[in-house]
Order: C-alpha cells, then structure tokens, then sequence
C-alpha cells in the first residue's frame, strides 16, 4: 500500500512539472516576436533618413503614384496698392516676384538636407518624371521670375498679385537599408511598404525656364476684413510677403468682396 501511495505521488509530481514548462516555452517564442516589433520604427526611419544618419548605409525614396498639375499654396506675390476713398478705377504699378523650389513632406514633417542619400533619391525619382511634356524642377535649387507692369485697381479696393504653382506631386514610402542588423533585419520602411504618404512636390517649368502656375490680380474691396489685415500690418501693406502656407484663399474663392482676374503667363515676358 505504501510503494502504491509513493507511485502515486510520484505521477502527480511529473504531471505538475510538465504543466509548468508550457508557458516558459511560450514566453521564449514571444521574446523574439517583441524584439522584431520594437526594431526601426516608421518615425525612426524618416529621422535617420531625413538627416543622413550616420547608421544608413543608404535611404531610397519609392515612388508609387504621381499627379501633374497639383497647385500649390496661394501666395501673395507683390506690393498692395490701395485706391482706398477714390470713386474711380485707377491705373497702379506693381512689382511682381515668385520663387519656387522642390518640396519634400516626410510623415514627421523632417526635411532632407541637399547632400544627403536621400536627396540624391528624390533627384533621381524627379528625372523619371522629366519629359518633353512636362519639364519639373528635380534639384533644390530655386527658379522663379520678376518683373513690373501696371493694372486697373477697382474705385474703393486694395489690389495685388496672386501666385499658385503647379507641380507634381510623386508620392511613395522610404527604404532605409542600415548598415548594422537590428533583430536580425537590416530594411526598414516608412511609413510602410508600398505606402504613399510621403510626398515630393516638383515645379513644373515652362519651356523658357520659368515657373508655371497661376497667376491673377486681386481686388479686394476697402474695409472688408482681408484688406483691412493688409493695410493694418505692422510693416506695411507694400512690404509684407503672402501667407506661405496656403492660408490664403484660393484663385476666385475669396467671397463677393474679391475679384480675381487671371493673367496669362505669356504676359509675363511681355512685361
């Protein structure tokens, strides 16, 4: 009867012992799994690529889509010229200039230096998009154009210039390859693979060189709230530069105090 009891004691013991060992086994599987999910993370990537990290052996942007003729921000481009009182069209001079260079939107909002690999990337992506149709600025280099004329400002408004660009905009994902292994993998990803929030701006050109884009006059009747914000700047409504984040309204969409008149760019060289 005792052997019988020990024999039984004997099992249970083992039985227990074989019940304790199935979650190490499961808690070794999981360590590796959270090791590869804790690697380079998106974010990581666009900061290590962004400022040429010195960890890179080298950072590719993919190109996935593309869209010509994307307008850019609405920007004012000239001295305001105020016919404020006055109950006649006026005959004004205006001194006109815009610039535009290759723009780079990363999913953390970092920017790539000029020399780095993956500026060298987005050069190599805007060649691909350069064609006899469509001429693009790849480089960072900045183009735009100058010039004078005179225009009718409306009896009561202020009047200026407005400039939108157009570009291409060629969106994708980054490929970071690090030259060290982190958990056994050395690509990366951002946001993801095949992924399309990272966009790459690039002015279209016209066959002389020059930017292309819209260009109009605007009127904007005295005492309506944006000419009062322009001829109540601190430094001047001849002096101050256009909203440069698109804050200003767009080509005819100003309301019923503003009154757009485009210009033909031919014009410009005319001027």
């Amino acid at each position: 009867m005792t052997r019988t009891g020990r024999k039984g004691n004997h099992r249970s013991k083992k039985k227990h012992i074989g019940l304790m060992l199935a979650p190490v086994v499961a808690a070794a599987v999981a360590v590796p799994l959270m090791n590869q999910a804790g690697a380079a993370t998106a974010s990581e990537v666009s900061k290590d690529c962004a400022e040429d990290s010195s960890k890179l052996e080298n950072c590719q942007f993919v190109d996935v889509q593309f869209k010509r003729n994307n307008l850019g921000p609405n920007k004012r481009v000239s001295t305001v010229t105020d016919n404020c009182g006055s109950t006649s069209d006026a005959t004004k001079s205006f001194s006109v200039s815009a610039s535009v260079t290759r723009s780079i939107t990363l999913e953390d909002g970092f920017t790539a230096s000029a020399d780095s690999k993956l500026a060298n990337s987005f050069f190599e992506v805007g060649a691909k998009f350069n064609t006899t149709e469509f001429r693009i600025q790849r480089d960072d280099k900045t183009v735009g154009f100058a010039f004078s004329r005179t225009d009718t400002v409306k009896a009561d408004h202020v009047a200026f210039f407005m400039w939108s660009e157009k570009r291409t905009d060629v969106s994708g994902f980054l490929k970071a390859t690090y030259k060290d292994a982190q958990d056994g993998q050395k690509v990366f990803f951002a946001p993801k693979e095949g992924g399309t929030s990272v966009h790459v701006f690039y002015p279209q050109l016209l066959k002389s060189g020059t930017p292309d884009g819209r260009l109009w006059l605007r009127n904007v009747k005295c005492g309506a709230p944006q000419a009062s914000e322009l001829q109540n700047s601190s430094d001047g409504a001849g002096v101050r530069p256009g909203a440069e984040d698109g804050t200003q309204p767009g080509f005819q969409e100003g309301g019923p105090d503003v009154l757009d008149i485009e210009i033909p760019l031919s014009e410009i060289a005319a001027s």
